[in-house]
């Protein structure tokens, strides 16, 4: 009996060790596959940083859909027992490059279009349609003379304004030149002391253009799956500080198959003029608060 269970110990030793053996090979066998792996992926890295540094065009766009509907009947628990409502919420964040060994041609598009509907059935007064809730529309054309590898003199046009509601009014468009900083790969800020802010309006209103500096900051950048773009834009007049403003936009998209992923995109503004042209008072007066917007939904990606 005790023979046959110093047996069975022996054997049950000899296996487990067997199997820890195995295990530490095939740990072993691992770590030496990911080493490779991870040297290969190092050098592609570096061949696709020498693709990218490569004189071209470079084109390409992504940002997020989003949306919902909802339909009740006779849901007593709220105040509107028979409604429907829905959000549809479309951004774009578009880009075509031209990158010269002399001289840079960037420009950008970014759009971010909302429409809300929230009918009640039981009444006749509200509306039965989609209507515009989130109105942006940014479009920045950048041209640079290279002096060195970091820096260029350059002159740039950016145009802003709504397009669903009340387009060109107000419109900001934004004329100058300076000079244009790339510190590392994807992020170019332009530094504009001349500059003119065109501001159109109809009618008797709060709005004035005015001369100024002009400052934008862009990081725009693919990481795997992921998709970054911040872009921060603000103009300081000259004339008068209640003439100045700044725009801060985020977007994130990650991809899960084929172009397709999840997004969000948020926005931070600050404009007095158009806070004291909404509540129709002075700009002296304005209660100009951090206007904002997001938009969460599914992405989609193109780049070439």
């Amino acid at each position: 009996m005790n023979k046959n269970l110093l047996l069975s110990i022996c054997l049950i030793l000899v296996v487990t060790l067997g199997f820890a053996q195995t295990k530490e090979e095939l740990e072993a066998q691992k770590a030496e596959k990911q080493a490779q792996a991870d040297k290969f992926k190092a050098e592609a890295d570096a061949l696709q940083a020498q693709i990218d540094a490569l004189p071209g065009w470079r084109v390409g766009a992504f940002g997020t859909i989003g949306g919902s509907l909802s339909n009740f009947n006779n849901w007593y628990a709220q105040g509107a027992p028979n409604n429907q409502s829905g959000t549809i919420g479309i951004t774009t964040n578009a880009f075509a490059n031209l990158i010269k060994e002399k001289f840079f041609w960037r420009n950008s598009l970014n759009t971010n279009f909302n429409w809300t509907k929230l009918d009640n059935k039981d009444i006749d007064t509200d509306s039965d349609k989609f209507e515009p809730t989130t109105d942006v529309f940014n479009i920045n054309s950048l041209y640079g003379r290279k002096l060195s590898e970091k820096w260029a003199v350059s002159g740039m046009l950016e145009y802003r304004t709504t397009v669903l509601n009340n387009f060109n009014d107000p419109g900001y468009l934004d004329l100058g030149i300076g000079f244009t900083w790339t510190p590392i790969t994807d992020m170019v800020v332009v530094i504009h002391p001349a500059n003119y802010n065109f501001v159109f309006s109809s009618g008797d209103t709060v709005f004035d253009s005015s001369m100024g500096a002009k400052i934008v900051a862009d990081y725009t950048r693919q990481i795997g799956k992921v998709n970054f773009k911040t872009n921060f834009s603000t103009f300081q007049s000259y004339e008068d500080s209640n003439l100045s403003n700044w725009t801060w936009i985020n977007s994130f998209a990650y991809t899960l198959w084929k172009g397709i992923g999840v997004g969000f995109d948020f926005g931070l503004r600050s404009n007095r003029q158009e806070a004291a042209n909404f509540q129709g008072t002075s700009l002296e007066n304005a209660d100009n608060k951090i206007q904002s917007y997001y938009t969460v939904g599914l992405s989609y990606n193109f780049s070439n």
